[in-house]
């Protein structure tokens, strides 16, 4: 049974790991939640998927092709994804912002996810490295991780935007500058590979 828990435990830790860290993701959904808990926990959601979706791939291809070798090019994909994002985020106005359709929402947070330097590399490194080895258990301690983030995270950002009525606006301004900021650091990381 020790081999279970201890499995599960780092499972959660693994998730924790990928979930939680400041990063483009967490700067989406936090600008999603901060319009409203739904649109945030879809975004997570989205998200999630791309991480199933990552951590597949990412199993499958480690056996037939290196991999490694196209992290340079993620790394320029996502720089212009996340330009692109924190543009949007930088320029939408209050009004427009709460017309997006969830399954829009859910969309894109999936496509951010699987363009995402981050969350690519850490499938490469720790998902390759650890999370196959513990097998089914760790898979659903790391991924019972990413739900509880999914879930906490929106309802936090949600709660501080109806305490404060600019902390939306400053949750987006944010987010947006954080989103450029990480693609000017992606294209550093492209051309330093």
């Amino acid at each position: 049974m020790t081999g279970l828990t201890e499995s599960l435990a780092f499972g959660l830790v693994l998730g924790f790991s990928l979930a939680v860290p400041p990063g483009p993701m967490n700067a989406w959904i936090a600008a999603a939640a901060a319009r409203s808990y739904r649109a945030g926990v879809v975004t997570g959601l989205g998200a999630m998927t791309a991480d199933g979706v990552l951590g597949g791939a990412v199993f499958l291809l480690e056996r037939v092709v290196d991999v490694h070798a196209a992290v340079r090019f993620v790394y320029l994909l996502g720089a212009g994804v996340m330009a692109y994002l924190g543009v949007l985020l930088l320029r939408r106005d209050r009004s427009g912002a709460r017309d997006l359709p969830l399954e829009r929402t859910y969309l894109r947070a999936l496509g951010i996810g699987l363009s995402n330097p981050f969350q690519v590399v850490w499938w490469l490194t720790a998902g390759v490295a650890f999370a196959y080895l513990g097998g089914a258990i760790l898979l659903l301690g790391l991924f019972a991780a990413i739900v509880v983030w999914v879930v906490g995270f929106p309802w936090a950002v949600r709660e501080g935007s109806r305490r404060r009525a600019s902390y939306e606006r400053s949750v987006r301004l944010v987010s947006g500058a954080i989103l450029l900021a990480f693609a000017a650091y992606f294209v550093v990381l492209f051309w330093g590979l």
